[in-house]
């Protein structure tokens, strides 16, 4: 059983308090990885909360490009946006620019291996730090597709997305698996950079923020409003169980607009990464919830 550490403080002292929580120190160079958002989205994690923790550690904002035409699939654009966005209170690396390499997926049935940004091998240490929210195709993004997707090259995206058929971002789209085996990838690529941080000695801490939670992802430059009222800050050394948590939460929701939520997460069979997750070996869905 996995300790998931939960806080209702919603703001950035919020934000310390729960990674502090952790008892671990990111050290060495450290990665922080947020989604930036797409030109025109809205509720991507704002600069005023992450940007305290961010410095404690003298992180950098790590993010890949999108496989998907917009605003983020060129590392000069995607930077501008992140920018933009505010995230320039930091060093932000967009990490295919420099090229991507593969590494190994152990244990999965759709992919041989992930195909990550250059850049990632610069870093001692990664914070995982994920907006929960709805996804129009995954069904909802945590942490668990904030490193799968997230940290994937433009061509590892595709490779993901069509669980292994193709690393073209344009031919992805047309050769699309079964959703089944697609949730499946996300889980099978988060494994992998799990275990490449593993095997090179670093450390990977994970964050859930479960604020301006939409039904669409911050990937979305036609996001919609929030959905729900706000929940609060998630945090774990493991992300299945992290994640699981976040679900449990949204479960549990009297509110009046968890339904919405619940719906896109379910249509798109996104609770299935979860199991899967842990059948493979990359966390546990069961955790002790410790309020703080």
């Amino acid at each position: 059983m996995s300790k998931v550490y939960f806080t209702k403080q919603l703001d950035a002292e919020g934000l310390i308090k729960v990674y502090e929580a952790l008892g671990v120190e990111l050290a060495g160079k450290v990665g922080v990885k947020v989604s930036t958002g797409e030109k025109g989205s809205q509720n991507y994690l704002k600069a005023e909360l992450i940007k305290p923790l961010v410095k404690k550690l003298s992180g950098t904002i790590i993010e890949c490009n999108t496989a998907y035409p917009g605003a983020r699939n060129k590392a000069d654009e995607h930077l501008e946006v992140a920018r933009e966005h505010g995230f320039d209170f930091a060093e932000i690396d967009i990490m295919d620019e420099s090229g991507e390499f593969e590494i190994p997926v152990e244990g999965g049935k759709h992919l041989e291996y992930d195909i990550v940004g250059e850049g990632l091998k610069k870093y001692d240490a990664m914070l995982n730090l994920a907006h929960f929210k709805g996804h129009a195709m995954g069904g909802f993004g945590g942490v668990l597709k904030n490193q799968s997707i997230g940290v994937a090259s433009r061509n590892g995206k595709a490779y993901i997305h069509s669980a292994g058929k193709t690393k073209s971002p344009t031919l992805c789209w047309v050769r699309q698996p079964k959703q089944e085996a697609f949730i499946e990838s996300m889980a099978e690529a988060a494994k992998a950079v799990a275990d490449y941080f593993a095997a090179n000695g670093k450390k990977i801490l994970y964050i859930d923020v479960m604020n301006n939670m939409s039904v669409d992802c911050d990937c979305d430059a036609n996001q919609g409003a929030p959905v729900m009222a706000d929940i609060g800050i998630l945090a774990s050394e493991d992300p299945v169980a992290l994640d699981q948590a976040a679900i449990d939460l949204i479960w549990a929701s009297n509110d009046n607009g968890a339904g919405e939520l619940k719906e896109r997460i379910d249509s798109r069979v996104g609770r299935h990464i979860l199991p899967y997750a842990e059948e493979i070996g990359l966390g546990t869905t069961k955790y002790e919830l410790v309020e703080i």
